[in-house]
């Protein structure tokens, strides 16, 4: 191992150490919070939400939390194994004696890594749908839905991924130092493409998706699109209650291809007013150019991370430092993929500030065009449906939390209604 090999080598367990430990943190701080104003409903919620309802709010909470943990420890063993362990060093090298380089033997070696990742990791989704989700009410899945959807997402996986990782690497290998210009160029084409197909061709592998029925809803919705000047394809019911009890709603797709999905399970809760104040508050996201801004800042980032692995391409250290005795493109790749999510878990808070900011700006979009009292009485109902903690933790929620505080919201909608 070279100097700069051993330097990065150090650093990377460093900060493998620092994150792991930070996150076990926050997890702590989030359950210690959260049991200490277990007893206690929030005073602007008392009159709105059960001590019974609070307190499954945050059981749920901290067992989602305590997984969590597990997953962190898991995630840490397992990156921990590919690199300086050297599994993914031993799986190229016999890769290596059984194929000749090529696309065969990349297609093998990163279908290894997933496929082992997925193996260990498959534990943990099971609890989480079949053991935690079901102690709290939520879980509708059965086994044989489940197993449909891991096949139907390998579907997906291979039909999507496959070209895409087999195009990276004829860029790496054929394109010349400026390679990772042509993939950003690339990639951006390829998530337009993604954008506009999901909503038709995608999601509808998974879920159903009916028309909206006639009625007061359907004439409240109309309305309110017409009223902020939203052009959509459809207006959609999905019925995500074959999968699990949360509810919600969101718009999907961009240009023509623009639909407004409502989730059954929040139609059977909400009342059709309620149900419009929370559209209101999704046109918000699409009147204030959310979606388009976070493409482009998705886009930036890549382009940011695409020059940060044109650099890494040849760099030996980087490869020795992880544990890989020998350069080459699928290897770069799939470590790049590895140790991504460890050097950029420093964004996480920033981009959580940048989502939670999105949020209020919808919030008060949806008070001028709705009622800020049926927004409130809405997120009240989807806060106890979805047993959302009414009490986060400050630190944990700055970090992780793409959606303002219960009270600070509400505080701030009821604020905006009295201006």
């Amino acid at each position: 191992m070279t100097h700069d090999a051993l330097l990065f080598n150090q650093a990377f367990l460093l900060l493998l150490a620092a994150v792991t430990a930070t996150r076990w943190w926050l997890a702590v701080r989030q359950i210690r919070h959260v049991n200490a104003h277990r007893n206690q409903v929030p005073s602007a919620f008392r009159s709105r939400i059960s001590l019974a309802d609070h307190q499954k709010a945050a059981d749920y909470t901290c067992a989602k939390v305590d997984l969590r943990i597990i997953h962190t420890l898991v995630d840490t063993l397992l990156l921990l194994l590919f690199t300086v362990g050297g599994l993914l060093d031993t799986l190229n090298l016999q890769l290596n004696t059984l194929l000749s380089s090529g696309w065969a033997h990349d297609l093998v070696l990163v279908g290894s890594v997933l496929l082992i990742s997925a193996v260990i990791e498959m534990p943990l989704g099971l609890y989480s749908t079949f053991r935690l989700e079901a102690r709290f009410g939520f879980n509708r899945m059965t086994l044989r839905l489940y197993l449909m959807d891991l096949l139907r997402e390998l579907l997906v996986t291979l039909t999507i991924g496959v070209p895409v990782f087999l195009s990276a690497v004829w860029m790496m290998n054929s394109l010349g130092s400026l390679w990772w210009l042509w993939a950003w160029v690339a990639w951006m084409a390829f998530n337009v493409l993604v954008l506009a197909l999901y909503p038709t061709l995608i999601a509808p592998l998974f879920n159903r998706f009916s028309p909206l029925p006639e009625g007061e809803l359907r004439q409240r919705v109309e309305t309110l699109l017409q009223r902020c000047g939203f052009r959509s394809s459809g207006l959609f019911v999905m019925d995500g209650s074959k999968r699990s009890n949360h509810g919600n709603a969101y718009f999907t797709g961009f240009g023509k291809t623009k639909r407004v999905v409502f989730f059954d399970t929040l139609l059977e809760r909400l009342t059709p007013s309620e149900t419009e104040a929370v559209l209101a508050h999704e046109l918000g996201h699409f009147n204030g150019r959310h979606v388009l801004q976070r493409i482009v800042l998705l886009f930036a980032l890549s382009l940011v991370f695409l020059a940060a692995l044109g650099a890494l391409k040849e760099a030996l250290w980087f490869y020795q430092g992880l544990g890989v005795s020998t350069p080459g493109t699928a290897l770069c790749l799939i470590l790049f993929m590895l140790v991504a999510p460890l050097f950029t878990f420093v964004l996480q808070p920033l981009m959580s500030l940048y989502s939670r900011r999105h949020e209020f700006e919808a919030d008060a979009y949806a008070t001028r065009h709705a009622s800020a009292a049926l927004l409130v009485s809405a997120l009240v109902k989807l806060y106890q449906d979805n047993a959302s903690t009414l009490t986060p933790d400050p630190v944990h929620s700055a970090v992780y939390d793409s959606h303002p505080p219960a009270s600070v919201r509400i505080a701030r909608i009821e604020a905006l209604s009295r201006a």
